[in-house]
C-alpha cells in the first residue's frame, strides 16, 4: 500500500509539473503574439495612417478613450478617425501580460506623436499607452480598450 501512494504521489506530481510548464509555454506564446500584433499595429500608423490601423486592429465592441470621453464600437470609432489621416504616431509595448486561459491581454508602454501644428512648426507629443486585447474567433487580437 505504502509504494502504490508513493507512486500515485509522484504520478500526481510529475503530471502538474508537465501541465505547468505546458501552461507557460502557451503563455509565452499568447505574448509573443499579443507583441507581433502591437508592432503591427504601429507600423500600420506610420505607414497607411492611423485611421486605417485603428479600424483594422480594433475589434466590434471596441472603446477608445480620448479627450475624456469615450467612444463605443467600430462603427462610431470609424467616424472619430476618419480625418485621422497623421502617420507621426509611433508606440512600442514594454510590457504584455495574458490571462490563463489566453483570451485577454494588456500592454502599455510609451508612444511618440510627431505632427504640425496650424503653423507648419514640428511638434512632438510623448506619453503612455494602455491597450486591451481580446483573443477573436478567428485567433487573431484586436483591441477592445485603447
Amino acid at each position: 500500500m505504502n509504494k502504490l501512494f508513493t507512486i500515485f504521489i509522484i504520478f500526481t506530481l510529475s503530471f502538474y509539473s508537465c501541465k505547468n510548464e505546458a501552461e507557460k509555454e502557451m503563455t509565452k506564446v499568447w505574448k509573443d503574439e499579443i507583441v507581433k500584433t502591437e508592432i503591427e499595429f504601429s507600423n500600420l500608423a506610420q505607414e497607411k495612417g492611423m485611421n486605417i490601423a485603428f479600424l483594422k486592429f480594433v475589434a466590434n465592441d471596441g472603446v477608445l478613450l480620448r479627450n475624456n470621453k469615450l467612444i463605443k464600437g467600430k462603427d462610431s470609432i470609424k467616424t472619430f478617425m476618419q480625418n485621422s489621416t497623421s502617420k507621426g504616431l509611433s508606440w512600442k509595448p514594454d510590457f504584455v501580460d495574458v490571462s490563463a486561459s489566453g483570451d485577454m491581454g494588456y500592454t502599455y508602454g510609451k508612444y511618440i506623436f510627431e505632427y504640425q501644428d496650424s503653423l507648419g512648426n514640428k511638434k512632438t507629443s510623448e506619453g503612455i499607452f494602455h491597450t486591451v486585447w481580446k483573443r477573436q474567433a478567428d485567433n487573431t487580437w484586436k483591441f477592445v480598450w485603447d
